[in-house]
């Protein structure tokens, strides 16, 4: 019996880990920019069609993903010019990127579905070095975030990173400074949709194919996880935010992973097909969370200060 549990709550740690990655390319949208992008939908099944083609094409599993990752960020890049240039809204340009991204993944893979159940993969490779295959996907999501954490709170800390970072607090101001915030706004989009395209690439080679809807609610699943790290970590620093962003996802992955199990063996009925709604009420919930808890205290204080 523990023996089972600890293998759920393993593997849902390092689905939470491999989803990490689009985390932060959302956290970067719509924290760091303040930007709804509904295109992640569409670069997720694009990072993950990309990558499971060229792997089984013969190239080199990594150099597949990074690949991937390009197209991800062209993704981006075209929301980004439709948004800024042609004055689309945020909400549509994405909506219409992801629309055409559906017939561009299914171009790319020939079929709805495609399997790369014999081809070797970065997880393979793992594996190959002597790590247990059952630790190969929980050691790559691991090196991957880490990595990606300390790249991108490096990168804040730089000139460009905080204007970016200032172009969603303050346009205003940013503009008054003389930077252009509509190249700020394509380069978090670029960004933020090469890291979701990243992390698709990552779930197509750990579960062995790619297929055309593995992205629907990848937005939904991002921002209950951003959220839930809000709520769960602190925010002194970007690095914690970022850090926070990984462990919501894990945290995400863990509460469905428990509730799908539990549901198992209480036969209570529930099944993948509650998914969607089951998220959504755990976003509500994120969501509810700090007012609540903002209500919470501003009561004990009033009472406290009844008190004196």
């Amino acid at each position: 019996m523990f023996s089972a549990w600890f293998w759920t709550i393993q593997g849902a740690v390092t689905l939470g880990i491999l989803w990490g990655v689009m985390v932060l390319g959302v956290y970067m949208t719509y924290k760091v920019l303040n930007y709804a992008d509904l295109t992640v939908d569409g670069s997720f099944t694009l990072g993950g069609a990309m990558s499971a083609v060229y792997v089984a094409s013969g190239m080199q599993p990594l150099l597949a993903v990074f690949l991937a990752t390009i197209g991800g960020m062209i993704a981006g890049l075209v929301t980004g010019v439709l948004h800024t240039k042609f004055k689309i809204p945020d909400l549509l340009a994405g909506i219409l990127c992801q629309f055409g991204l559906y017939s561009v993944n299914l171009r790319i893979m020939g079929k709805a579905n495609f399997a790369i159940l014999n081809q070797d993969t970065i997880f393979t490779q793992i594996e190959a070095l002597g790590i247990p295959s059952r630790w190969a996907g929980f050691a790559v999501g691991v090196i991957f975030a880490v990595l990606l954490v300390i790249l991108i709170y490096c990168f804040f800390g730089t000139e460009i990173g905080c204007a970016l970072r200032a172009t969603g607090n303050n346009p205003d101001m940013v503009r008054a400074m003389g930077t252009n915030t509509k190249t700020m706004i394509i380069i978090g989009l670029v960004i933020g949709n090469g890291l979701v395209a990243m992390s698709g690439g990552l779930i197509a080679q750990y579960q062995g194919y790619a297929d055309i809807q593995m992205g629907v609610g990848t937005i939904v699943i991002g921002l209950a996880a951003v959220i839930i790290g809000e709520v769960l970590f602190s925010k002194r620093t970007y690095f914690h935010r970022l850090a926070g962003a990984i462990i919501g996802s894990i945290v995400y992955r863990i509460i469905i992973s428990v509730v799908l199990r539990v549901s198992m063996n209480i036969k209570i009925g529930i099944t993948t097909d509650d998914m969607k709604l089951i998220t959504a009420i755990l976003v509500v919930v994120a969501l509810v969370a700090p007012s609540i808890k903002d209500a919470i205290a501003a009561k004990r204080a009033d009472g406290g200060e009844a008190d004196a």
